[in-house]
């Protein structure tokens, strides 16, 4: 793929998330509220409000999330619905990830979820046969769609397809048109930049008379005037809330989107200004424009006017059932669009990138100046001005006077705050080594650290030794499961320094070497949610830490699974010593990307299974007979090694197969109709 078009793509998905960043503090707020308290947003207001700029938000989630069907279903050339109603059952976790889980018949994600859980195929899921008139015509249509559109640059064609297949999942009818609309623009604005054009061009993608009719007589309006609050004045009295039935129908905010993108001319904060203050869904409607004027406009465009990337830093979550995912930035995002549109378009795979490679100009992907220094903070700024590394400025470096930056790798303390929950895993963990690419200067030295959440809630710091090469391997310690939370890199320096260094590349990729858990853990029975049982992803209906052990879960239906680790774990051994109860079948749980995808060893029944889970599918690889009591401690050992799956229960091969349908992937456990105890946690790579 050209450059040019690379930049583009990672300039939408940054418009994206610095638009719903923008609009989020005061989303369904009215215009007349938004401007009593704020006048019109220039800048993020969430300082003021004394709120994170970067939460977990469905807009981001969803987006970015359910893109991932591309992926799983091996890039499709023309995207089926089943396969986004898959994709939504296999990352969504019910009651907390991604959607507003506002009940049947309220809301609509979560009617058409219900929907698919119930054995409904998309697209009847979201149909207006099966949900009346108003509810598939709400705004999620168009917020969840700008990945499948980036996909396909300068092919409005097949991101209308794909767009219009993603979004009928939930929605029908105009609310598809309108996602269409928007789709067909994204891809149309890598090479169009005239606003009147590129709505032109993707009206041809439009049927329905009724949203060709109010675009026509919006166009009208913005026309007549330059003053955009005139033309939301009139979308209020003609098109407001009080005109369309359901909490958050797509006209209304369908025309803010477009007021905005037509009177905001080449101006990237304007637009989002705009999108935001005219109020009712701003997040969802300033994360549209941001990432349609993003693409158009190009990263330039967003470093005019106020410093919208700095306080962003490239960062989100995606908040799904694969856990490690979920703490990821712009260029790790740009990076699965690219590949998407290259298989897409026939053309060669680009070589696997570094985690943190820097590649595209500005970006800083999630580092920062690190919040826990202690001391006197010797570096100043972050700059990556060519896409070739991130350069960290120093000055008064010295004995006792250190630079530090980090970057986050687990959840934010105050990530817990967000209306959305927030469910993740860290991406980096005990027994993975750490690479580190630098441009040393003479005099001065560097470490890795890392910051971790110990057992009381605290934070605490785990570090590297100082080294001056130019390639630094750091191999992180055992933390006995306490999970890290920000990775970091020191410098120093013996004699006073100022002047630059910069990363060119950090790494770790691979299962741990050892990753062990052990023990009972928590500390108080009045704690029950202590901060280190956040690093696991539970689908299980109730997760706690064990009093007498290490973990429990307990699931009332089948496929109730807890995972952790990262979708980079290839080659590795889970095992654990399970206790068990009351129920249908329990195990472990190997190369897992998302909850319905798996890898699993289970006793059940009196014998002993290697299953393989692919969304609807769950087919006995192995089955093997093995005494079992009603209730027992039983120790469990699941391997995957290439094709290679072993099962061995109480130190005995219980089962072997070959499958090679995932090749990396989380660990964990499931349990079906009952409970299961887990004494000790252990992976380690093969």
């Amino acid at each position: 793929m050209d450059r040019a078009i690379q930049e583009k793509i990672y300039a939408g998905v940054l418009g994206k998330i610095i638009g719903v960043y923008h609009g989020r503090p005061v989303e369904g707020w009215s215009y007349e509220r938004i401007m009593a308290e704020h006048g019109e947003v220039d800048y993020f207001v969430n300082g003021r409000m004394k709120l994170p700029i970067m939460l977990p938000d469905d807009d981001i989630s969803g987006t970015f999330g359910f893109f991932r069907a591309l992926e799983d279903f091996d890039y499709p050339k023309v995207l089926d619905p089943q396969m986004v109603g898959k994709t939504w059952l296999n990352y969504i976790i019910e009651e907390k990830t991604i959607l507003w889980w506002g009940g049947l018949g309220r809301s609509t994600e979560h009617t058409a979820y219900l929907h698919l859980k119930n054995g409904i195929a998309a697209p009847r899921t979201g149909s207006h046969e099966l949900n009346g008139p108003w509810l598939p015509a709400q705004i999620g249509a168009q917020i969840f769609m700008d990945g499948f559109a980036m996909a396909s640059p300068n092919d409005p064609d097949r991101a209308a397809q794909m767009v219009r297949a993603a979004a009928s999942v939930s929605h029908d009818g105009i609310a598809l048109d309108a996602a269409v609309l928007l789709g067909a623009m994204e891809a149309l604005a890598f090479s169009e930049t005239n606003v009147d054009t590129l709505l032109d061009k993707g009206l041809s993608h439009v049927s329905d008379r009724h949203l060709l009719s109010v675009i026509e007589a919006l166009r009208a309006q913005c026309e007549k005037t330059d003053d955009w609050h005139a033309v939301r004045a009139w979308i209020a009295d003609n098109h407001g809330y009080d005109h369309y039935d359901g909490p958050c129908h797509m006209v209304p905010n369908h025309l803010i989107v477009l007021m905005a993108f037509l009177m905001a001319g080449d101006d990237f904060a304007r637009s989002l200004k705009i999108a935001t203050t005219a109020g009712w869904d701003t997040d969802c409607n300033a994360g549209n424009v941001g990432c349609l004027n993003g693409i158009r406009l190009g990263l330039s465009a967003l470093d005019k006017g106020p410093d919208l990337r700095g306080p962003v830093s490239d960062f989100m979550y995606v908040v799904t059932a694969d856990g490690a995912a979920g703490i990821t930035d712009a260029v790790q995002q740009t990076r699965a669009i690219v590949a998407a549109a290259d298989t897409l378009n026939d053309e060669p795979e680009h070589a696997p990138l570094p985690r943190y490679a820097f590649e595209y100009p500005g970006a800083t992907q999630g580092f920062a100046l690190c919040p826990r220094h202690e001391g006197r903070q010797a570096a100043l700024d972050l700059q990556n001005p060519r896409g070739e590394g991130l350069t960290v400025a120093l000055k008064g470096l010295s004995m006792g006077v250190a630079g530090a930056i980090s970057t986050p790798v687990f959840v934010e303390p105050f990530a817990a705050s967000s209306s959305f929950a927030m469910v993740a895993s860290p991406t980096l963990y005990p027994g993975q080594t750490v690479s580190l690419n630098l441009d040393m200067p003479d005099g001065v030295k560097a470490r890795p650290y890392a910051l971790i959440y110990n057992r009381d809630d605290e934070i605490e710091r785990i570090e590297g030794d100082w080294s001056s090469s130019a390639n630094i391997d750091w191999t992180v310690p055992q933390t006995n499961g306490l999970p890290l939370y920000r990775l970091g890199v020191e410098f120093g320096s013996d004699t006073r320094f100022d002047g630059e260094v910069t990363i060119r590349s950090i790494d770790w990729s691979g299962a741990p070497a050892a990753y062990d858990i052990s023990g009972m853990l928590v500390k108080s029975i009045w704690n029950l949610t202590p901060f280190w049982t956040r690093a696991w992803v539970s689908s299980a209906r109730h997760f706690a830490p064990d009093f007498k052990y290490t973990l429990c879960f307990s699931h009332p239906f089948e496929n109730g699974v807890a995972t952790t680790g990262s979708r980079d774990w290839n080659d590795y051994s889970v095992e654990s010593s399970l206790e068990y109860s009351i129920n249908d079948g329990a195990g472990l749980v190997a190369r897992s990307r998302g909850h319905r995808r798996y890898y699993a060893a289970m006793l059940k029944g009196g014998e002993a299974l290697i299953v393989k889970r692919l969304d609807d599918e769950v087919l006995v690889l192995s089955r093997q007979s093995v005494a079992i009591g009603a209730e027992g401690k039983r120790d469990l050992h699941l391997s995957v090694k290439g094709d290679e799956i072993t099962f061995a229960v109480d130190g005995l091969v219980a089962g072997t197969a070959r499958d090679s349908s995932f090749s990396s992937g989380a660990a964990g456990f499931i349990v079906e109709k009952g409970t299961i105890v887990a004494d000790g946690f252990h992976v380690a790579a093969l």
